[in-house]
């Protein structure tokens, strides 16, 4: 069996390096531009190379995000900055845009390309659609279940990637557009303002059920328990989430689940401590969830407590005087340790702490402490760690040792009137080195095996640990230090540049073949339920779409199938397609905006495998539209056939995680801080969020004398006949 990849996360370089002393086999990062991650450090170019560098020699592979959606004016840009990371010689790109890994993958057809989870894949065909796309590497919805999972590993054979510790978004990853129309911040364009971890109220038929609470805001994933399961399925990479923290957390989790992987290969037994489960709590932890891949259900999947770090508790707050609180702990605390009042969300560092007035620098379980505060209004009582000092300081020591090793061996002949001969071996790298001089006997001083060894072995500031060195020595030479160090240099210099040797991937010119299509004025509708139907069907519409579930029987209607769709039970063969598992099963229809088509080179790539109509993503501008239309005439000379959105509620989320399920309703509305109001609705288990307002494009004759052959119209609720 071959053993399952470890990855781990860097925003930085820090974090990079801590990864890879911690144990990680390969490492993601994000550059400046194009990533979903615009908040981490990132790095820049010669950040990059330096990272390649320094994670190859530890044989270690990095991989870039390049997991944005990408506008038609950037195009020129994106493709720069993948000719230069290519030069690199980074190992893979992480991406989302269909577009663009058509253009990558025609452009350099050796390289190699992962579909981001922000591709929305969560079944086979799904991954069929990646496989034929030319990728590599699929990384698979966190929603899916360990069974589907290795069922969609055995029945595909391609590279499966699985997350299994970290944060989690609550909506299906590509699918949440809620950032966005709040703020201009897009999830898909890697700046979500995390509209999930605010606090929201739930109202069921015009009752407030839930008030004020974080009601979106999941937990941390922990798959510790599970590794054995995760591996057992045969996946190919078990990836770290966390690019937006510190290099602690990153050498932490990576040194945990190094073991924990290491552990279930020698013995089947993955020997966690509960230990790892409270140094991983005290790092960072919003409470942990096995997540959906393991089968938790609504009740172990959010925290709407409050939507960041828990910390471990550590003691109660049995008085309170002045300045001060009075604790008794059940945990030990330290001065410089970070501490919250949970209750209160009242945050600071201890700098003052005192054990029968006596001041202490240290305390522990069962200790009354006095510790000094400038806090006010204090009324909780339960006192939890958020930051452990000593776990840092622990932690950066481990990191500064850099323990991690690569393993060679080597050969030293040392002949009389000849000049050394050093070979050094890595894997298939093999370098052989000549001193500059023969060597001479020597009566007096003569150098022996251990001297030899000595020197050579002197490996301290390099990436290498020698674990063998076969030494043909004869009698009564004498070789000056100086020269075994020089030669010694040498040796690992030229195997460092083997090991790095630079791979020149072929590059091609991009070539699609695209079908023409008549220019049209359509109208189409989208309406939501039957009763909608009833209201529209004598109305003059070119296409009208309705749900896949509906009863109505009509020759006009196309049904829309869901956004997440487990079983591919439909009867006809022509319809409205919201993720890539039914492109590949049916290779014709309509794409929906939740495929998110930005650029032309989207529409071109689905245009050439069969579909008839796409559907323009909403994060769109006028200009953006415009451009995207002059650059698909101009460079295939063809007419596309392209939707667009005029009118409706987008969905902004779709989300296993079901706030209605549990109060056994269909509808519901979600109301944030700032009143408004978002639709839910309980569709086959999922949950559907609607924007609190519709969208209203207007001047829309425009838009037909740009090249949209359709315009179309979402109706969610009877209030909205009164727009079209």
């Amino acid at each position: 069996m071959k053993k399952v990849e470890l990855l781990s996360p860097a925003g930085n370089m820090e974090a990079l390096k801590a990864a890879v002393y911690a144990g990680c086999d390969a490492v993601y990062i994000g550059g400046k531009n194009f990533g979903a991650r615009s908040y981490a450090g990132n790095f820049n170019i010669d950040e990059i190379k330096e990272a390649t560098e320094f994670c190859h020699l530890y044989n270690v592979k990095i991989y870039v995000t390049l997991n944005t959606i990408i506008y038609e004016t950037e195009v020129k840009a994106f493709m720069k900055y993948v000719d230069t990371l290519v030069n690199i010689n980074v190992d893979a790109f992480i991406m989302q845009d269909i577009g663009m890994i058509d253009l990558v993958r025609k452009t350099y057809p050796e390289f190699e390309i992962h579909a981001s989870t922000q591709m929305h894949i969560h079944n086979k065909e799904g991954v069929m659609f990646a496989k034929e796309l030319g990728i590599k590497r699929v990384v698979l919805a966190r929603e899916t279940e360990i069974e589907d999972v290795a069922k969609i590993k055995e029945e595909t054979n391609m590279e499966i990637e699985i997350f299994a510790h970290g944060a989690l978004c609550v909506s299906y990853s590509g699918q949440c557009l809620m950032s966005y129309f709040i703020g201009g911040r897009s999830g898909n364009r890697g700046t979500c303002a995390q509209c999930c971890r605010q606090k929201y109220s739930l109202e069921i038929q015009n009752d407030k059920i839930i008030t004020n609470k974080y009601l979106l805001s999941m937990k941390d994933l922990n798959t510790l328990e599970n590794i054995g399961r995760l591996i057992e399925s045969n996946i190919d990479s078990i990836k770290i989430e966390g690019r937006m923290k510190r290099p602690e957390y990153v050498f932490l989790v990576t040194k945990i689940y190094r073991k924990v992987i290491d552990s279930y290969y020698n013995c089947k037994d993955t020997k966690i401590t509960k230990q790892d489960f409270i140094e991983l709590e005290k790092i960072f932890n919003r409470k942990f969830t096995k997540g959906f891949l393991f089968h938790e259900d609504n009740s172990n999947i959010v925290n709407t407590y409050r939507p960041n770090h828990m910390g471990i508790k550590i003691g109660n707050i049995i008085e309170i005087k002045k300045d001060y609180i009075i604790c008794k702990l059940n945990d030990n605390l330290s001065v410089n340790d970070g501490i919250r009042i949970l209750e209160d969300d009242i945050g600071f560092t201890v700098t003052n702490m005192y054990i029968n007035n006596k001041q202490v620098k240290d305390a522990h379980k069962n200790d009354i402490v006095k510790i000094k505060t400038n806090k006010k209004d204090i009324k909780g009582n339960i006192v939890v760690k958020t930051t452990d000092n000593k776990q840092l300081d622990e932690i950066e020591k481990e990191i500064d040792k850099k323990n991690r090793k690569v393993n060679i061996s080597g050969k030293i002949d040392i002949k009389y009137d000849k000049k050394i001969c050093l070979t050094l071996k890595e894997k298939n790298n093999i370098v052989k080195v000549y001193s500059d001089k023969k060597i001479e006997k020597s009566i007096n001083n003569k150098t022996t095996k251990e001297d030899v060894l000595k020197q050579i072995n002197k490996l301290g500031n390099t990436v290498y640990n020698l674990n063998n060195l076969e030494i043909n020595l004869d009698d009564n030479l004498f070789v000056p230090v100086s020269i075994l160090n020089n030669i010694r240099r040498e040796a690992i210099l030229k195997l460092n540049e083997q090991r790095l040797k630079k791979i020149n991937y072929l590059k091609k010119d991009y070539y699609i073949d695209v079908p023409d299509f008549i220019q049209k004025k359509d109208k189409s509708l989208y309406v939501h339920n039957d009763k909608l139907y009833e209201y529209v069907k004598d109305k003059k519409f070119d296409n009208i779409y309705i749900d896949y579930d509906s009863n109505i029987k009509s020759d006009k209607a196309i049904k829309s199938l869901p956004r997440v769709i487990n079983k591919f039970d439909f009867k006809n063969d022509y319809y409205l397609l919201k993720e890539v598992g039914s492109i590949y099963k049916y290779k014709k229809g309509i794409t929906d905006t939740s495929l998110n088509v930005t650029n032309s080179y989207s529409i071109a790539y689905l245009h050439s495998i069969g579909i008839d109509k796409v559907t323009l993503s909403y994060e769109l501008n006028d200009n953006l539209i415009k451009k995207i239309l002059e650059n698909y005439k101009e460079r295939y000379n063809k007419n596309p056939n392209i939707e667009l959105v005029v009118y409706g509620k987008p969905e902004v989320m779709i989300t296993k995680y079901n706030l209605l399920k549990k109060y056994n309703q269909t509808e519901g509305y979600l109301i944030d801080r700032f009143k408004n109001k978002y639709f839910i609705k309980n569709k086959n288990d999922y949950m559907l969020i609607y924007n609190y307002e519709a969208i209203k494009l207007q001047n829309l004759n425009k838009y037909y004398t740009l090249g949209i052959n359709s315009l179309r119209y979402d109706l969610l609720e009877k209030g909205d006949l009164k727009n079209i």
